[in-house]
C-alpha cells in the first residue's frame, strides 16, 4: 500500500471513531478505539491534517482538548482528498462500516444514526448484525427464493401505514408537461440534486455547488478528477434519458440497460460492459455476500425482476422493490446501486409525484441497509432509509414548487396537446404558413373559450424553441436543425 493510501485509511479510521462520539473525544479515547493502533505522535499529526482539511474542529486546551467531526452524520472519504483511483468501482465498499474499529464503544454510541434517522427496532437489529466483524458473519450466496417468493401486489415490503404516509407527503402539484418553465426549473433542480447525492453515495467529493456549476455551465473544478466529473455528467445523461422518452421508459430491458450504459459510460475498464449484463463473477468488499456468477442465471433473474417490478401497482412499492432487487442481483459488472437509485424514480416520475433525490442520506447507513439485503435478505433497515429519504426529498421539492409559484393551469390542462402539436410542426418541417394553419385547426377542436389562449401558448412555444430546450418535446437535434433552416428561410 502506498504512503498516501495508508494516510488516507488512517484519516478515515479516525473519522469513524469520532463519528461514535457526537460530543467529541479526547486523544486518549481516540487512541483506545482506533484499529489498527497508531502511535500518539502519528495520531496527533493525523488529527492536525484533518483540521487542515476542514473535517475536524478542536476545542479546549492541553488535557481538556476534544476533537469533533465537522459533519458528524456523514463520514467523508478522505482518500479522495489525496487521490482518486482509476476506477471507483461500485462493488468496492471497503471501509463503509465500523468493523475497522475495536468493538468496545461506550453504550451511548450504540444507536449511531438515531440523531439523523429514526430506525425501527428491526432496522436497529439489522444494523447490529451487519456491523459484526466479517469472521462473525456467515458467508451466503444469492438466494433465489428471496425474489421468487415476492408476488406483485400480494407481497409488500412497505406496510399500508408506510404507503399512506408516503402518499400523504407526496401530495403536491404534479410535475408539469415537458417544455414549460415551471417544469424545467424543477427538472434542473432534480438533475443537480440527484446527480450530486447519488454520486456522493459512491464516494464522489464534488460539492453541491461544484455539481451545479458543472451541469449548468460545464465548469469543471481544478481539484476534481475526470472520473468524478464523468460520474456527475453520467447521472445528468441518465436523468435526461428518463424524462425525454416517457413512452418507452419503464421496467423493461430497453430502460434499465440504457440507464446502465449512461451511468457507466467511460467508467468501466472495458466499454463493452456498458449496458450489458455481467458474464463473470464479482465480489463485494467487506461483505460475506457472494452474488450469482452464472451468466444464464443472471439474465434469467434480471428478466424476472423486470417482470415483477412492471406488475407492481403502487409506485412507492415499485420504487423500493427496484432499490432492493437490482443491486442484490448485481446484474452488471459495476454501477448497480446507481442504476437502482435512478430506476426507483421511474414510477415516481410516471405518477407525477415528488422524485427521490436521496438528499442528506448518510453514506454508511445506506450501505449498511444494502448489506442487510445482501447478507440477511432483510429489508427493514434499507426501508428506514428509503422512508426518511423520500420525506426529505418531498419537502425539498414542495419548497421548490412554492418558490416557483403555481403552474399555469391552462398549460397543465392541455400539456399533451401542446407537446404533440409542437413535435408535429417541427418533425414535419412545416413552413410558417402551414404552422399557422395547423395551430388554428387544432385550436378549433377545443372549447371556444380556450381557443385564443391555446394559439398564444403554442405560438410562444414555437418561437421559444432552441437547441437547448427541444428534448422535452421529443424533438431530435437533426429534426430541429432541418425545421429551423426551412422555417427561417420561408
Amino acid at each position: 500500500m502506498s504512503n498516501q493510501s495508508t494516510i488516507s485509511t488512517e484519516l478515515e479510521n479516525i473519522a469513524k471513531v469520532l463519528w461514535h462520539f457526537p460530543d467529541g473525544a479526547s486523544i486518549e479515547e481516540i487512541s483506545q478505539h482506533i484499529y489498527p493502533e497508531l502511535p500518539i505522535r502519528t495520531l496527533q499529526r493525523r488529527l492536525s491534517k484533518l483540521q487542515t482539511l476542514g473535517k475536524l474542529r478542536i476545542e479546549g486546551k492541553t488535557r481538556s482538548t476534544t476533537y469533533h467531526l465537522v459533519y458528524p452524520h456523514n463520514i467523508p472519504k478522505f482518500s479522495q482528498s489525496f487521490q482518486v483511483e482509476e476506477s471507483q468501482r461500485e462493488i468496492d465498499i471497503s471501509g463503509t462500516h465500523p468493523q475497522h474499529l475495536k468493538n468496545n464503544f461506550p453504550k451511548a454510541a450504540d444507536k449511531t444514526f438515531s440523531t439523523t434517522i429514526s430506525l425501527s427496532a428491526s432496522g436497529e437489529q439489522i444494523l447490529a448484525l451487519v456491523n459484526r466483524p466479517l469472521q462473525q458473519r456467515t458467508p451466503v450466496g444469492y438466494q433465489r427464493e428471496f425474489l421468487e417468493d415476492y408476488q406483485p401486489n400480494k407481497t409488500f415490503y412497505l406496510s399500508q401505514q408506510d404507503i399512506e404516509m408516503l402518499t400523504d407527503i407526496s401530495k403536491v402539484q404534479p410535475m408539469e408537461m415537458p417544455g414549460e418553465t415551471y417544469h424545467k426549473d424543477l427538472l434542473n433542480r432534480l438533475m443537480i440534486d440527484l446527480s450530486w447525492n447519488s454520486s456522493r453515495l459512491e464516494g464522489n467529493t464534488y460539492s453541491l455547488l461544484d455539481t451545479q456549476r458543472l451541469i449548468a455551465f460545464g465548469e469543471m473544478p481544478e481539484n476534481k478528477s475526470l472520473v468524478e466529473t464523468r460520474m456527475i455528467l453520467n447521472h445528468k445523461d441518465a436523468i435526461e434519458l428518463l424524462v425525454q422518452s416517457p413512452e418507452r421508459i419503464g421496467f423493461n430491458r430497453y430502460t434499465i440497460l440504457n440507464l446502465h450504459a449512461a451511468l457507466a459510460h467511460d467508467l468501466l475498464p472495458d466499454a463493452d460492459g456498458e449496458g450489458r449484463l455481467r458474464i463473470f463473477s464479482v465480489g463485494i468488499s467487506q461483505s460475506v455476500y457472494i452474488p450469482l456468477a452464472i451468466p444464464q442465471a443472471i439474465a434469467e433473474h434480471f428478466d424476472i425482476i423486470l417482470d415483477k417490478a412492471a406488475r407492481i401497482i403502487n409506485p412507492f412499492e415499485q420504487a423500493f422493490f427496484a432499490m432492493v432487487h437490482l443491486p442484490y442481483l448485481q446484474p452488471f459488472e459495476d454501477v448497480n446501486k446507481r442504476v437502482s437509485r435512478l430506476a426507483a424514480n421511474i414510477p415516481l416520475m410516471r405518477h407525477g409525484i415528488s422524485p427521490l433525490s436521496f438528499v442528506g442520506v448518510p453514506h454508511d447507513l445506506y450501505i449498511q441497509g444494502m448489506l442487510g439485503v445482501y447478507e440477511l435478505n432483510r429489508t427493514d433497515l434499507l426501508k428506514d432509509v428509503f422512508l426518511w429519504a423520500y420525506e426529505q426529498s418531498s419537502k425539498r421539492y414542495a419548497a421548490v414548487r412554492q418558490s416557483l409559484g403555481e403552474p399555469d393551469p391552462f398549460r397543465l390542462k392541455y400539456r399533451k396537446e401542446i407537446k404533440d402539436l409542437v413535435f408535429m410542426i417541427v418533425s414535419e418541417c412545416m413552413t410558417p404558413k402551414e404552422t399557422i394553419r395547423k395551430i388554428q385547426a387544432n385550436a378549433e377542436q377545443l372549447p371556444k373559450e380556450d381557443q385564443a389562449k391555446f394559439i398564444e401558448v403554442v405560438d410562444t412555444a414555437i418561437l421559444s424553441l432552441h437547441e437547448g430546450n427541444i428534448a422535452p418535446y421529443h424533438i431530435q437535434p437533426e429534426q430541429f436543425e432541418a425545421w429551423q433552416k426551412g422555417f427561417l428561410k420561408k
